[in-house]
């Protein structure tokens, strides 16, 4: 059948119809996925056109993934956490759902305390195990939206659950169809669905889905699990690695609407944010992040930097308020003792920070040359060098200008006598065996000491 698309106002062939490939053997993609060598790239060369929706958002998955691999939070971390996410996302919701457990009592003690808090954004979705006793406890709490594990590779179905693929989705929808029972609105997570076989597997379960949703007039969202971070964003690339194919194909095949589709990645290959970004642009309105990208194995995707890719697509950052990524990171590292490596971007120590002396000449001249944007009005982070024998006269004025917030007519140049008598101290330190960087504290007891009572923070 011929269908005029209100998107790209084009005819369209719509009989695409995908049955289950129900096969005795497991399809383990071994050519793609040896195990014993690195995962291969294969392409196709089929691409698929863009298709960025109108709304894009982020959800996170702190309180649930995040917690999967490192210490449980305490109740006051999950509230205090909870509370800084409503405020990063600002009134329009952008960061628009946070999932929690509810197994434990202090699980649900942190979801009460947190709807109590009243905030509109983000919404309180939970994870929970497959029984009805779990879909009555979330329905009993309040909670509208559950996540319910569906995995999809036949990697889990053979090798885990030890089922057909067709044993695996009567199993899936039977209980989906109980959260649906019980008023609940599923979201699917297709685990593993960059080792999946899309069009034997996928797209055949999810349109099984899709008849269940029109069925009970109740949405179900699918969450695009990249489990393992094997997902690649180049166009022209094969499935099942592909995240523009599998964006395009549960969009154009299955019919799911933008708002229904999800991505959640992990960074086994560093590919965890441009792949989100890849997501977005391919058709999926929301992508699924924790702070700081904490999560299994190489992490999640970092919530606080799709929150820049956010506002690098849109041109704006529509009500969010970034310099709580800020806040964040501080909270992590002083509240929770969680060591940040310094080179993160965005909130690693020495994310905006040069050690160059030839950089600190430039930043003294302006700040644009060597600051990926004003990090000080947008992070609330302002550009900063650290100091050691390579930092140069230039180095020193910028630190000195910087730590005690001296401007205009206030600052010190190069050329001023403190100046140089710190970088003589300092180069005789290097000279008899120093290695580190200098520390702040110890920048300002030399200060003091060569100028008494001039600096004062």
């Amino acid at each position: 059948m011929l269908l005029k698309n209100d998107t790209t106002h084009l005819l369209e062939l719509t009989q695409y119809q995908y049955e289950l490939q129900d096969v005795d053997h497991p399809n383990l993609y071994r050519e793609i996925y040896p195990f014993t060598e690195v995962p291969k790239v294969a392409f196709n060369h089929r691409r698929v056109p863009s298709n960025m929706p109108a709304n894009i958002w982020i959800t996170d998955t702190t309180f649930r993934d995040g917690q999967q691999s490192r210490a449980p939070y305490t109740v006051d971390q999950i509230v205090h956490l909870y509370t800084l996410l409503s405020r990063l996302g600002g009134d329009n919701g952008i960061i628009r759902q946070s999932e929690f457990f509810v197994y434990t009592e202090k699980d649900r003690e942190a979801v009460r305390r947190c709807m109590d808090l009243g905030f509109r954004f983000p919404e309180i979705t939970t994870w929970i195990r497959a029984s009805k006793k779990d879909f009555e406890l979330v329905r009993d709490i309040g909670i509208q939206e559950t996540g319910i594990l569906v995995s999809c590779s036949d990697y889990h179905i053979f090798r885990k659950l030890n089922m057909s693929r067709r044993q695996a989705m009567e199993h899936y929808l039977s209980v989906v169809k109980q959260a649906l029972d019980a008023g609940l609105r599923p979201r699917c997570h297709l685990e593993d669905i960059t080792r999946a076989d899309f069009y034997g597997f996928v797209v055949p379960f999810v349109n099984a889905l899709t008849d269940l949703s029109e069925e009970a007039g109740i949405p179900v969202k699918i969450r695009m699990c990249d489990t393992m971070g094997y997902g690649v964003p180049y166009p022209g690339v094969a499935l099942p690695r592909s995240v523009p194919g599998i964006v395009y194909g549960l969009h154009h095949y299955a019919k799911v609407p933008s708002e229904l589709l999800e991505w959640h990645g992990h960074n086994d290959f560093y590919k965890a944010v441009v792949n989100a970004s890849s997501a977005w642009l391919y058709g999926a309105s929301a992508v699924n992040c924790s702070l700081l990208g904490i999560g299994e194995r190489t992490g999640n995707i970092p919530l606080e930097a799709m929150v820049i890719e956010y506002a690098s697509f849109r041109g704006s950052m529509d009500g969010m308020h970034p310099e709580v990524i800020t806040e964040i990171a501080h909270y992590y590292e002083h509240e929770l003792g969680y060591t940040i490596p310094p080179m993160t971007p965005f909130v690693g120590e020495n994310f905006n920070v040069t050690r160059a002396g030839i950089h600190a000449d430039g930043m003294m001249k302006d700040g644009e040359i060597y600051n990926i944007f004003d990090t000080g009005s947008i992070l609330g982070r302002a550009a900063n060098v650290s100091i050691s024998n390579t930092s140069g006269l230039a180095g020193l004025a910028f630190w000195i200008n910087n730590h005690y917030d001296l401007t205009g007519e206030n600052a010190v140049g190069k050329q001023d006598p403190v100046v140089g008598s710190m970088k003589a101290r300092i180069d005789r330190m290097y000279e008899e065996g120093r290695n580190t960087v200098m520390s702040n504290e110890e920048l300002e007891q030399m200060l003091e000491e060569l100028a008494p009572g001039r600096f004062r923070r």
